[in-house]
């Protein structure tokens, strides 16, 4: 229970005297809250019944409704910006404001002297970090023109090369020993690549050219792109345990391929995913950053712990469906990966998920609000005037804390296996990830974990996406793909008979009594692609009942105390109206005892995802 035993166990003479005494009072106030909820006497309510807020992060990290001073873990954290162990940032005030803008170029098969335009506008426009991605139809021999007029000694540069990553590497190091660049990554990710699929050059090619460019400044070449993992379900503690196990596995490479452990060090980057999870993503950065320190200081050099540690907006977070509200989740994880002390950030355009962009959207229009969710931040919020703004909140320091225990644990879990290329060919990473990925999926599929959009709120007059752009982008296991796959039966359904899918609703009672349960059906099968028919109140026994129970599958909406009496009443005759299929909105124990049954029930506690998917069966889509 860490933390939160302290809550009610650690009695600190640090501590202000009436600590204790305000503490009880809150303990109090929260029993009372819970019996008001409950109807009950306060005295009957226990006066621990707080520990029912308590939440579970995936990696088993509790989280306490109250942190206080109790929660600092023996001596008050005293560590400053920019010095080890680099938990507060790797820059002190000063350095640089804020963090860096980074936006992707040469992604759309856009020509050379386009993407050079591009590249020109966003730089006037607030992007002060490039990425260039050179695996596709924009090449390395394209450079020159990419980059012409690019003041390359004021803008760091990533570069994604794939398996040009040799003459992506000779040919952009031509152009800037010039003029000098602040730093250059030529982002080679044989070991993280091999987790997503994600194109990259081979092990060996990678490991010979950081070798030979391990005398050059500024330049690394090696990229921990714990992306990867995340993109097949990591959690915030096996992205950074395992990003760890890699950046260690590339230690171990390069010096025995002749560098010193130094020299190997700054060769290295990282790259995190952060997604929507504020507190858990700020937490996640700071670890990574305080435990590599900590693998640079076993290895001898904790002047070599500062390597760049880049942030992109989570590719698994975007939906297809409901796109516009990829942006509010852009703007939660950029500043998360800003406060949580990222070098770069990069968000993700909020179209990223389907294929080529959202139709009828410009490219410019979506590039610009990405960068500008940024720039909100830094300059209209200014965030980028404050170092480690999260730095000194009990929550956070006590988080950060906790997964860095989680994470060390998933790390020296590998290294026991013999370290990360042992864990990958005997297949115990994508076990974890598997495993991982499961448990996420079974929380959204049972809508415990709620997306805007997609499981909750889903906007079922959206027009339809076109039958091309209804498929996964490679290697992402997207957290809306469930969903979101019934949405294209739905949208099939749509096109070969011109209707959606329907199920017709039963309600009993005034509006006024069941309208909170026909909004619940409304919503999760809406969810599935399935619309609704709402005759309004029927009756059992009247024609226009009779007349709506003959559909092929029905849901009776109704309060318990109706259901207690005509409940019964109205499964009968909706069978002997032909309903092929009936269903109740709330749980089995308001027809306990009934002689007659509904087929189903839909609340709260059903796995959702796999219901809908038998409904579109039996509706045909």
């Amino acid at each position: 229970m860490g933390s939160i035993s302290k809550l009610t166990d650690l009695r600190d003479a640090s501590l202000p005297g009436s600590f204790t005494d305000n503490l009880d009072a809150w303990h109090k106030a929260v029993a009372g809250v819970f019996a008001r909820v409950q109807k009950k006497d306060v005295k009957d309510v226990p006066p621990d019944v707080w520990r029912r807020l308590i939440v579970t992060t995936a990696d088993g990290v509790d989280i306490s409704p109250l942190y206080t001073r109790a929660d600092e873990h023996g001596e008050p954290n005293t560590e400053l910006p920019g010095v080890f162990p680099f938990t507060r940032g790797t820059a002190v005030d000063g350095e640089r404001e804020g963090w860096g803008v980074c936006e992707t170029f040469g992604t759309y098969g856009d020509s050379s002297a386009e993407v050079n335009r591009q590249i020109l506008h966003a730089l006037n426009f607030g992007t002060t970090t490039l990425s260039l991605d050179l695996r596709s139809s924009l090449t390395p021999a394209d450079l020159p023109v990419v980059l012409d007029g690019v003041l390359t000694d004021l803008v760091p540069i990533h570069v994604h090369a794939g398996s040009r990553l040799s003459e992506a590497a000779n040919r952009i190091l031509e152009l800037l020993d010039a003029t000098g660049t602040p730093g250059v990554t030529l982002g080679a990710a044989p070991l993280t690549a091999a987790v997503d699929g994600s194109e990259t050059a081979s092990l060996d090619e990678s490991v010979a050219l950081a070798v030979t460019l391990a005398g050059r400044p500024g330049v690394r070449t090696l990229l921990v792109d714990a992306v990867s993992l995340s993109n097949q379900g990591a959690s915030d503690a096996q992205e950074v345990g395992l990003a760890l196990a890699v950046g260690v596995e590339y230690v171990r490479l390069l010096t025995e391929a002749g560098l010193s452990t130094a020299e190997a060090l700054r060769q290295i980057a990282f790259r995190f995913a952060v997604t929507d999870d504020q507190f858990g993503q700020i937490a996640k950065l700071r670890s990574a950053r305080r435990l590599w320190a900590r693998v640079c200081e076993v290895l001898g050099h904790p002047e070599e712990a500062a390597a760049p540690q880049s942030a992109l907006t989570a590719p698994v977070m975007f939906s297809q469906r409901d796109a516009w509200v990829n942006m509010l989740r852009s703007t939660v994880a950029a500043f998360a990966g800003g406060v949580g002390g990222a070098t770069d950030v990069e968000v993700l355009t909020f179209d990223y998920a389907i294929p080529g962009g959202m139709p009828g959207t410009s490219r410019n229009f979506a590039h610009r609000i990405a960068r500008n969710t940024n720039l909100l931040l830094l300059e209209e919020s200014h965030l980028g005037h404050v170092v480690d703004p999260a730095g000194g909140s009990y929550y956070v320091e006590s988080f950060t804390d906790e997964l860095s225990a989680k994470a060390w644990a998933v790390f020296t879990g590998i290294e026991a296996e013999g370290g990360f290329r042992a864990a990958l060919a005997n297949g115990s990473v994508a076990r974890a990830l598997d495993e991982m990925h499961e448990s996420t999926r079974h929380l959204i599929a049972t809508r415990r974990k709620q997306l805007t959009g997609i499981n909750e709120f889903p906007n079922l007059a959206e027009a339809p996406l076109a039958p091309e752009l209804r498929h996964e982008p490679a290697g992402v296991r997207r957290w809306a793909a469930e969903f979101e796959s019934f949405r294209n039966r739905s949208d099939a359904f749509l096109d070969r008979t011109g209707q959606r899918p329907s199920i017709t609703l039963i309600p009993l009672g005034p509006l006024s009594k069941h309208n909170i349960r026909t909004g619940f059906v409304t919503n999760l099968l809406a969810s599935g692609g399935i619309a609704v028919v709402n005759p309004g109140e029927l009756t059992p026994g009247t024609p226009e009942f009779e007349s709506a129970g003959g559909a092929g599958i029905v849901v009776i909406c109704g309060t318990d105390q109706e259901y207690a009496s005509s409940g019964e009443l109205a499964v009968e005759k909706l069978r002997e109206a032909g309903a092929g299929k009936i269903l109740l909105a709330g749980a089995p124990a308001s027809f306990e005892g009934a002689s007659v049954q509904p087929d189903g029930y839909l609340n709260m506690k059903i796995d959702a995802a796999e219901v809908l998917s038998g409904l579109l069966d039996t509706l045909g889509a």
